[in-house]
């Protein structure tokens, strides 16, 4: 299959250490040759950290995310370091890189591509761009929710749902640069339009990638229409 797996910058660097990326690079490692794999990583807590201070010195959105696209190649460098060999080296800033990377037959590894595009949504336009099979998005939750499960004890993780009823839930939610959000609106109009299989799992457990890329049931999937 070819596979794009989105990488949360909060799962990454949940520790600030080496071990989380070391984990997924062997994963990756493990299926790069069945598999022509993708991987798009989030900025996390850091491009948060940092755009919380550009905004603070009054700089526009548009300059607000290019900061926290900047965060995202660092961490999408990083995991490259981490998978070696079995990585193209450089980073692709732009999906046609991406594509033209990915005919050397290694992991191709990105992270933010233009202002406005979170990495929800560089994922699922990767996806639709190089044709995948699979797109597996790696979030701090299990999956999605009837509502948000750190503040509500009664929220229930809800297993299959359409792309149509993910963009009325997520309706009117802030997207301003940094905001965290479940999954943004553009990615769901991707995965919609694209009939895009979608996983959506937790990511603080490296084996829920296995079981996605198995075509084990965990966390959410996004069906067709």
């Amino acid at each position: 299959m070819k596979i794009v797996v989105a990488i949360g910058g909060s799962i990454l660097l949940q520790d600030y250490d080496y071990k989380r990326f070391e984990e997924y690079s062997n994963i990756l490692k493990t299926y790069c040759e069945e598999h022509e794999l993708f991987v798009v990583v989030g900025g996390g807590k850091p491009a948060r950290n940092y755009i919380s201070i550009v905004r603070d010195l009054n700089a526009g959105e548009g300059i607000c995310d290019d900061i926290g696209i900047e965060v995202t190649r660092i961490n999408a460098k990083v995991l490259t370091i981490a998978l070696g060999d079995y990585a193209y080296q450089r980073i692709p800033h732009n999906f046609q890189e991406a594509l033209e990377f990915s005919a050397t037959g290694k992991i191709v590894v990105m992270g933010g591509t233009e202002p406005a595009h979170s990495t929800d949504a560089v994922s699922s336009i990767l996806a639709e761009y190089v044709k995948a099979d699979l797109l597996i998005n790696l979030t701090s939750v299990d999956g999605m929710y009837t509502k948000d499960p750190n503040k509500f004890d009664d929220a229930e993780l809800i297993s299959e749902i359409t792309a149509s009823e993910m963009l009325d839930f997520i309706s009117g939610k802030d997207v301003s640069a940094g905001t965290y959000e479940f999954f943004d609106s553009t990615a769901v109009q991707i995965i919609k339009r694209s009939s895009l299989k979608t996983i959506i799992a937790n990511g603080n457990n490296p084996e829920n990638l296995i079981k996605a890329i198995n075509g084990e049931k965990v966390g959410t999937e996004v069906i067709t229409d």
